[in-house]
């Protein structure tokens, strides 16, 4: 059974059978703990495992697909906190934290100490209370901001960035995200252009539009995957981001002349 309890943005996360969470573009940063099981999270270029004890900070305006699995007999569990944008404002001004050079780094890890495990404990408490109210609420989040830079003074950098995406180099963005879900709209932003000049500035670098060059590279790197490195369809269709196998297999056809499965035979 696999449950998920959204609090107002205290997230209690409880998965008895191993789960793909799907893709997401991250607008605000969050903090999860990992309390069983194991979480896999790629950014389009390094796969992060998180394992029981560890505190995940992960930054706005990423790209991340999640894999969550149980592990030693027990279900995987975590609880996380969502942080909007006007609470950090608040809290930068409150603690005299201002903006700092923005970081690329997705996500920083840190084990959990006595303060983090008893505050996550009570979090998981409050994920499935109902009634709580908004200032109490907006207290807990506060209090995982002040843990968390107590910690590590250095969070800041992605705690406290504010910056929009500046105008970043489309081509070499797109061959390392080409394999996430996520509308054309989003893959503009992240890159600093409007929609406009995102097709724009993309039919002048591929001489194709964004759905079909998309759509070709998923297919030519499921074709590597399946052909030189064995893979089987079935374990190949989500990763380069198809979400249907049958979806798949049309596409694959239709493009090489013959079904995934015959590959390789």
């Amino acid at each position: 059974m696999n449950k998920v309890e959204n609090n107002s943005g205290i997230i209690h996360a409880c998965y008895t059978e191993a789960t793909r969470a799907g893709e997401h573009f991250i607008e605000d940063p969050g903090i999860s703990c990992i309390i069983s099981g194991s979480m896999t999270a790629f950014d389009g270029t390094v796969a992060h495992t998180f394992l029981p004890g560890d505190v995940v900070l992960y930054r706005k305006n990423i790209l991340a697909r999640f894999s969550k699995q149980p592990a030693n007999g027990k279900p995987f569990e975590s609880v996380a906190v969502l942080l909007d944008q006007p609470l950090l404002l608040e809290l930068s001004k409150d603690f005299g934290e201002k903006a700092t050079p923005r970081t690329e780094k997705s996500f920083n890890t840190y084990h959990s100490n006595e303060l983090l495990i008893n505050y996550f404990g009570s979090l998981r408490l409050l994920s499935h209370t109902k009634n709580l109210s908004p200032a109490l609420l907006q207290l807990k989040k506060k209090e995982a901001v002040l843990l968390l830079l107590q910690q590590d003074p250095s969070a800041a950098q992605l705690l406290f960035d504010f910056s929009i995406p500046g105008k970043i180099d489309l081509e070499a963005f797109m061959h390392q995200h080409y394999k996430f879900n996520v509308s054309l709209p989003q893959l503009a932003y992240l890159t600093g252009r409007s929609l406009a000049s995102f097709k724009r500035d993309f039919e002048k670098i591929f001489s194709l539009s964004p759905n079909r060059w998309i759509q070709r590279r998923r297919l030519q790197e499921a074709y590597y995957l399946i052909n030189d490195k064995k893979r089987k369809p079935k374990d190949v269709f989500l990763e380069v981001g198809f979400e249907t196998l049958s979806h798949f297999s049309y596409a694959f056809k239709k493009q090489f002349g013959l079904n995934p499965s015959a590959i390789g035979i």
